[in-house]
C-alpha cells in the first residue's frame, strides 16, 4: 500500500525533496518514438518552460532536474519563511498567475470595500492559497495537469497521461542532497542522450554551467551558497565550482573505462563522509538503493520520530551508503 503524502513530508526536518513523474504505460513525453517515428522532442520545452515558471507563484525552488523521454525529475526546496513574509495582497498576485481565483480576491486586487463577513471568508481563502503555495503536491499538480492536457491535446485523445502519483522522497541531510542532485543532473548521461554535462539539453546542470562561465547563476534556480556556516544565507550547502567538479568527475566514473579512476581527487566526498564506491552507487542508482527518505541512519531516525513512522524503510541501505 502507497504511503499517505502527509506521512512522507515533513517540513520541520528538511526542505529538499526529490520527486518523480512518469508517463503511463511508458508512453514518450519526449524524445523520438521508434515505434511511430515521431518526434516529441519539443514537450521537453514544455516541461521545462512551466517549471522554471511555478516559481513566480510558488515559495518552492528548484535545485536540480532532468527531463526524460518518459518521465521527470526534479529536487525542490520548500520556502516556509518566505511565505510567511508575503502579504496578503502577495499572496493573491502569485495565485493569480496560475489560477483564477475567485470573485472576492479579485475584489480585493482591485481594492474595493469588503464588509466584515466578506473579508473573514477572504482571510480563509488567503490562508488556504498561503499553505498551497509551499504544498509540493500542489506544485506537482500544477506542472504534471498542465503537461498532461497539452500533450493530450496535441495527441487529440483524452485519459491518464502520467502515472496516478508522482514518487517524493525527502533529503535529510547535505549528503544526500549531493549525491540525489548528482544522480538527477546525470540522467541524460547514464542513458547516453548526452556525453557532457554542459551537452545535457534539458538539465539544470547545463543552465548552470552556461551562466558559471559568465561568473552568475541561474535566477529560475535555487542557488549555491556555499559551504555551510553558522550564518548560512539562502541557498544549497554547496559550492556551485565543488559541485560542477563532482559531477563532471562522477560522470567520467560512471563509464566502464574510468571507474574510480579519479573519484579520490574530490574533496567533497571526504566532508560529506561519502567513500567513492557509495557515491557512484547513490549518483547512478539513487531511485533503486534508497526508498522513502534518504539520509544518514541519525537523519533517519530523527525524521520518522518526526512523522511517527515506526518501520524504518531502507535503513540498512542507508546506514551502509550514508554512514
Amino acid at each position: 500500500m502507497a504511503t499517505a503524502r502527509c506521512r512522507q513530508i515533513c517540513l520541520s526536518e528538511t526542505k529538499y525533496y526529490h520527486c518523480i513523474s512518469r508517463c503511463v504505460r511508458q508512453a514518450y513525453l519526449c524524445g523520438q518514438d521508434i515505434a511511430t517515428g515521431r518526434s516529441y522532442e519539443h514537450r521537453r520545452d514544455w516541461v521545462e518552460e512551466k517549471l522554471l515558471a511555478l516559481k513566480k507563484t510558488f515559495c518552492i525552488d528548484v535545485c536540480a532536474y532532468a527531463v526524460m523521454n518518459n518521465h521527470t525529475h526534479v529536487v525542490l526546496h520548500v520556502d516556509i519563511q518566505k511565505a510567511k513574509r508575503l502579504t496578503d495582497k502577495a499572496i493573491i498576485i502569485r495565485w493569480h498567475k496560475q489560477f483564477k481565483g475567485n470573485w472576492l480576491t479579485h475584489k480585493f486586487i482591485r481594492n474595493e470595500p469588503l464588509s466584515d463577513a466578506e473579508r473573514s471568508i477572504l482571510d480563509n481563502t488567503i490562508n488556504i492559497y498561503r499553505s498551497r503555495i509551499t504544498c509540493i503536491s500542489w506544485f506537482m499538480r500544477t506542472l504534471n495537469e498542465y503537461i498532461a492536457r497539452r500533450a493530450n491535446r496535441e495527441d487529440q485523445c483524452t485519459g491518464r497521461f502520467w502515472e496516478g502519483r508522482f514518487k517524493s522522497q525527502a533529503l535529510l541531510d547535505e549528503a544526500a542532497l549531493a549525491a540525489c542532485m548528482a544522480y538527477v543532473d546525470l540522467n541524460p548521461i547514464r542513458a547516453n542522450l548526452a556525453k557532457l554535462p554542459e551537452e545535457s539539453k534539458y538539465t539544470s546542470v547545463k543552465k548552470r554551467i552556461e551562466l558559471a562561465k559568465q561568473g552568475k547563476q541561474p535566477r529560475s534556480l535555487f542557488r549555491f551558497a556555499g559551504n555551510p556556516r553558522k550564518h548560512m544565507p539562502k541557498g544549497i550547502p554547496l559550492e556551485l565550482s565543488s559541485y560542477l567538479e563532482l559531477v563532471e568527475l562522477t560522470g567520467r566514473c560512471i563509464r566502464s573505462d574510468k571507474i574510480g579512476c579519479i573519484i579520490n581527487k574530490q574533496p567533497i566526498l571526504d566532508r560529506l563522509n561519502l567513500t567513492s564506491k557509495n557515491w557512484i552507487t547513490l549518483t547512478t542508482q539513487f531511485s533503486t538503493v534508497i526508498h522513502g527518505a534518504a539520509g544518514s541512519s541519525a537523519a533517519k531516525q530523527k525524521y520518522c520520530d518526526s512523522l511517527s513512522i515506526q518501520r524504518r524503510s531502507n535503513i540498512s541501505n542507508c546506514v551502509a551508503l550514508f554512514g
